[in-house]
């Protein structure tokens, strides 16, 4: 099935008189018939549902369609796109082991990577998106577990360079994680090039319409864990009977050992109707992505016409120095823009004061409009060194753009800059 049908059909198939909708299943417990049975699935928790801190057939729906949209194995959601990050790292670094990453990746990831798993002793190294194979492996130590970047970053808006990557984590027998929150598996699918495993923040653009925070983690069921040094996965594990997970699951060895230790011990777990709202926002998905692109594209090219604009950011114009890699990687370059204002911060802050359609939000990727000034909220907590490399300065602003008649969103840019 192609993208617009998986949306619509994929994880959930009623059979003869079910309910055509993704039913709610609002129960944290499931009944056995007997006492043995209850306590082979403290075994072996796959094998059925034990408790919605693990698993729930509604949410079970959702990372199942999820799944199937990024063509991986399988998938786990979580309450958070950041727990989805917390837990994709989790489940192969330890105190005492590194990551690398690039820096321009959302400033909550920025926070997490730089100071709490550092309290954790896990090290993030961070390289530039642009680095090249030299200085990427130079960054490598004996300790390094994976590569992590964004597919679309947020906000700076570079693109990430999948194969280059994907080549050198390889090459040193270590996965790339990808967060493809912003291009969603309707405008690019990392595993075709090389990814591992993908994270989203599915509180963007698959909910889309700002109704529930949530996130996933997908494996690819490409990557071979034998072939690196991780033990977590490839040698017994003591809290599960000494089960080892390659052995058990394969291909799908990451992802299930991710829910079996990491959420039983955080439980950072969906609610079902949490996942029924999201169910509803990826029916729409691919609809949505075409007019959050289409919209964004002419938006992006009045704003670059402006003589009132410093710089704008969009990969989908051809005048982007990540053009040439969007064309590469993406179906389209989605619906959020960065731009710069003559006049930095002051500028800034005037003409966003001055929108009446879009709305001042701290958030992104909605079916409204809404803008941010990322310098004073998102990557507030980052030093200046720290926020000029994640590729963000005082005058910058986003603009995610919604799916209102692009006329209007164009009207409401107008009569803003007409302040400024």
């Amino acid at each position: 099935m192609e993208n617009e049908t998986k949306c619509l059909h994929s994880g959930y198939t009623p059979g003869n008189t079910e309910p055509r909708v993704l039913p709610i299943v609002q129960s944290t417990t499931y009944v056995y018939d007997s006492t043995e049975e209850i306590g082979s699935v403290f075994d072996e928790p796959t094998k059925s549902l034990i408790y919605s801190r693990f698993a729930n057939p509604t949410v079970m729906a959702v990372e199942s369609k999820i799944a199937d949209l990024e063509g991986g194995v399988g998938a786990m959601c979580t309450s958070s796109g950041q727990a989805a990050t917390l837990l994709a790292i989790l489940n192969i670094c330890n105190s005492g082991d590194s990551f690398i990453s690039v820096a321009q990746i959302y400033g909550g990831s920025l926070n997490l990577f730089s100071f709490t798993l550092m309290k954790m002793g896990i090290e993030c190294i961070f390289v530039d998106v642009e680095a090249d194979e030299d200085q990427i492996l130079a960054a490598f130590k004996p300790n390094t577990r994976l590569v992590f970047g964004e597919t679309l970053a947020n906000p700076a808006l570079t693109v990430f360079d999948i194969e280059k990557f994907a080549k050198i984590a390889h090459a040193k027998n270590v996965p790339l994680i990808i967060d493809n929150t912003f291009p969603t598996p309707v405008l690019c699918k990392p595993f075709d090039f090389g990814a591992d495993i993908i994270v989203h923040s599915t509180s963007k653009y698959m909910d889309g319409h700002a109704l529930q925070v949530g996130g996933v983690i997908v494996d690819s069921g490409n990557f071979d864990w034998s072939g690196g040094s991780f033990p977590e996965i490839t040698e017994p594990d003591k809290s599960y009977h000494g089960i080892i997970y390659t052995d058990v699951y394969g291909k799908a060895a990451y992802i299930v050992k991710a829910r079996m230790q990491l959420m039983r011990d955080f439980g950072v777990y969906p609610s079902a109707h949490s996942a029924f709202l999201l169910n509803i926002g990826l029916e729409t998905l691919a609809l949505r992505m075409e007019r959050y692109c289409s919209n964004a594209i002419v938006v992006a090219e009045f704003l670059s016409s402006s003589d009132k604009v410093d710089r704008v950011n969009y990969p989908g114009l051809k005048s982007d120095k990540y053009y040439s890699l969007a064309q590469k990687y993406l179906k389209g370059s989605g619906g959020v823009i960065t731009f710069a204002l003559k006049g930095g911060k002051d500028a800034a802050v005037r003409f966003m004061d001055s929108l009446k359609l879009a709305s001042n939000a701290i958030h992104v990727a909605d079916i409204r409009t809404c803008v941010l000034h990322p310098a004073t909220t998102t990557h507030r907590q980052l030093s200046e060194s720290q926020m000029l490399a994640a590729g963000v300065d005082p005058g910058m602003i986003r603009f995610s753009v919604g799916l209102e008649h692009v006329g209007d969103i164009i009207a409401d840019i107008e009569q803003a800059l007409a302040v400024v």
